[in-house]
């Protein structure tokens, strides 16, 4: 047996970090490093506690408190606002309101009950899991290594061998009051256990110190995997290779083609983003043998179940045949007959009081040899629900090498996904913003007018991908956006809007990245100025190419893209009041500014039969954070108006109607009411964000 040293957890512990930490703060340090690592527990998942002394706001009076990872919480990212506080005493004293596992779901409704100062973070159903455990600490974690022991058909038994009296092992049950009664007695019955591993679930461990309790939980983990390496050894994984991976290149390219497709096929009521993984263990997986029966069974452990649904769709992709156009045309009866059997799936488990049918379609679509693609309503569900199913795939491997794996009963995973408590959760999520689930290319991305309408984007729900020739500045925006907001969110890349490869790369990484392309904002641009008798043919053709052609480049790709999804689209070109009015010493850019403006009532006319939208923003005069500025032209500019910058500023503002500046943040929301429902009745038309001009009024 070769056991890689790497495989196995490091002990994170810092009794340097831990000192003068009190219980509370232990508990938030012990549940940052438990959460750090994906092999210990996946985002979202499992849950820590401590029981501390704190004294009563009411009495002044030392009382116990249970400190609980609230609702909806990562332990990996969690704060101190993220914990649940309740008085042990209240929560002990609702043993005597437990009616029994029918009314399980009532006994949620008395935890706000039992909140400790008010604290406004709800305690979530995995609350009496910690509560009874007569221990001042208590991990549950859903490691890989123990999920693969606990979804093994012979758990109890392995548990056993590994582990003796160690660690002991309950049945599955779903999390709740119930479960957390076993526990209590489990502690009772069996005094020096440090934990249980919980069938096709995961594994508590307990101590009296915070330190011993994370020390437990790395340990466990760890024998865990030493024993798998050990038993496996040798065994190919899920049954050995019966395809073989495509070159990285290719597996992209298969990617990019499928993602689209598969996207608009399942978007219809609500926008959907992609995320593809091609990680090793995930080739490994759809190469193999028993990848198809594996699949069907679904997972086992309930937090993976909730993220990836019943069971992954298997794209009928044959890397040896690479029969890509065959499959892209019987995807949507893959598709449809995927969504029959979910249905029939909820006719057969639902309840008189289930909750409605959810969107029937997948979530995992595996495709052997090129990897794995993941849809959700934005692009960070998409990746964890990705990250959720390597789990899955690390569990199905172990638990398959050294016995047989088996996933949760249909009935126990409809209960879990149409849970009533995960309804009212759902319920009370916030309405989608209005670009949410939206996919925006912005070219110019790195200058002043890209980088504010992505930014007014991206605060209104949309993922954006960023293309500029400015290598420098598009990293420096990209890098803004992503700290102020989720970087799963902006995506960047290096395009020359002139060069046909180049534009082709940046749609097909908008796919690879996104699953495809829903907003496309054509702002590349230069400004130069010059009498007509100094401008060369280069600097003529210099404007056309960047300012025409590349305009076209961009907005065939789109187009193309669009149509493959089918689900409509937003095409929006910033062109410049000099595409309408007539400017001295500026004929290159006022004539290809003008062929923008007419392109883009020539694409109006060609996208409307296919729902895209095709409209212009015309700015005037955006001095401010703009690069077109900040290079010969405006030195130009002044000369040909006598004046310096400032005084060209003013010359501007006074020059228009309303005397104002007109700031990139203008543009942006121009750009933003195109992009939006709010104008889906619009197309062919033009904004001027001019601050008024007489001479370029549309008519």
């Amino acid at each position: 047996m070769k056991l890689l040293k790497s495989q196995l957890l490091n002990n994170r512990w810092s009794d340097q970090d831990a000192q003068n930490m009190s219980e509370s703060e232990l508990l938030l340090y012990r549940s940052n490093i438990l959460g750090s690592d994906q092999r210990v527990t996946n985002y979202g998942g499992g849950n820590t506690s401590a029981k501390v002394i704190e004294t009563d706001p009411l009495t002044g009076e030392g009382v116990e408190v249970l400190w609980v990872k609230g609702s909806g919480g990562d332990i990996g990212s969690i704060m101190m606002d993220g914990f649940a506080t309740l008085y042990m005493d209240k929560l002990q004293a609702l043993k005597t309101l437990y009616r029994g596992v029918k009314f399980e779901d009532e006994m949620v409704n008395y935890l706000p009950h039992c909140t400790f100062k008010l604290n406004p973070r709800a305690a979530s159903i995995d609350t009496p899991l910690h509560a009874y455990v007569p221990r001042k600490h208590v991990d549950h974690v859903h490691a890989d290594a123990i999920i693969a022991i606990a979804a093994s058909k012979n758990s109890k038994a392995l548990t056993q061998e590994i582990f003796g009296d160690r660690i002991g092992w309950l049945p599955w049950k779903r999390p709740g009051f119930e479960l957390g009664l076993w526990l209590e007695n489990f502690c009772i019955e069996n005094p020096e256990a440090d934990g249980v591993v919980l069938e096709s679930h995961g594994l508590f461990t307990w101590d009296n110190t915070a330190k011993k309790c994370y020390g437990q939980t790395i340990d466990v983990i760890n024998v865990a995997i030493k024993w798998l390496a050990k038993h496996s050894d040798g065994v190919a994984p899920f049954g050995g290779p019966i395809h073989r991976s495509l070159p990285a290149q290719e597996r992209h390219a298969i990617a990019a083609k499928l993602m689209p497709t598969i996207r608009g096929l399942i978007s219809k009521n609500q926008h959907m983003v992609g995320h593809f993984n091609d990680a090793r263990e995930v080739l490994e997986f759809v190469t193999s043998k028993d990848m198809e029966p594996l699949a069907k069974l679904g997972t086992s452990c309930p937090d993976h179940f909730l993220r990836t649904k019943i069971c992954p769709l298997v794209v009928r992709f044959d890397p040896e045949k690479s029969n890509i156009d065959s499959v892209l045309v019987g995807l949507s009866n893959q598709i449809e007959a995927y969504r029959k059997n979910y249905l029939a799936y909820y006719e057969r488990c639902k309840h008189k009081d289930s909750p409605r049918l959810r969107d029937p379609n997948a979530v995992v679509y595996l495709v052997p040899g090129v990897g794995m693609i993941t849809f959700a309503k934005d692009k960070t569900t998409a990746r964890i629900s990705s990250e959720f199913y390597v789990n899955a795939i690390n569990v199905m491997r172990d638990a398959s090498a050294v016995s047989e794996y088996q996933g949760l009963p249909e009935q126990e995973a409809f209960d879990i996904e149409y849970w009533l408590l995960e309804e009212a959760k759902l319920q009370r999520m916030p309405k989608p913003k209005a670009l949410a689930g939206r996919v925006a290319l912005i070219t110019g991305g790195g200058g002043g007018i890209g980088s504010a309408t992505a930014e007014r984007y991206l605060s209104e729900g949309a993922c954006v991908v960023l293309a500029d020739i400015n290598e420098a500045s598009l990293e420096t925006t990209k890098e803004k956006l992503s700290a102020h907001f989720n970087q799963d969110c902006v995506h960047s890349i290096v395009m020359n809007v002139t060069s046909e490869d180049a534009v082709l790369t940046a749609f097909t990484t908008a796919a690879l990245q996104y699953g495809g392309i829903d907003i496309l904002v054509s702002n590349a641009g230069i400004a130069s100025s010059a009498p007509i008798e100094d401008t060369s043919l280069e600097l003529w053709n210099k404007n056309m190419d960047i300012l025409s052609t590349g305009y076209f480049l961009v907005s065939r790709e789109a187009f193309k893209l669009m149509r493959v999804q089918d689900l409509g689209g937003a095409v929006i070109f910033v062109a410049s009041k000099n595409g309408l009015a007539a400017s001295p010493n500026a004929a290159a850019y006022c004539t290809a500014k003008a062929s923008e403006i007419h392109l883009a009532r020539c694409l109006a006319l060609e996208g409307a039969e296919a729902g895209i939208r095709v409209n212009t923003v015309n700015p005037d005069a955006v001095l401010r954070g703009s690069k077109i500025w900040e290079g010969d032209w405006l030195e130009q500019r002044s000369s040909t108006y006598g004046t310096d910058k400032d005084g060209l500023e003013e010359m501007y503002r006074q020059r228009s109607m309303l005397k104002r500046s007109v700031l990139p943040e203008d543009i942006a929301e121009a750009c933003f009411f195109f992009a939006a429902d709010t104008s889906a009745k619009s197309t062919g038309n033009i904004i001027n964000v001019d601050a008024g001009n007489l001479q370029a009024f549309t008519r």
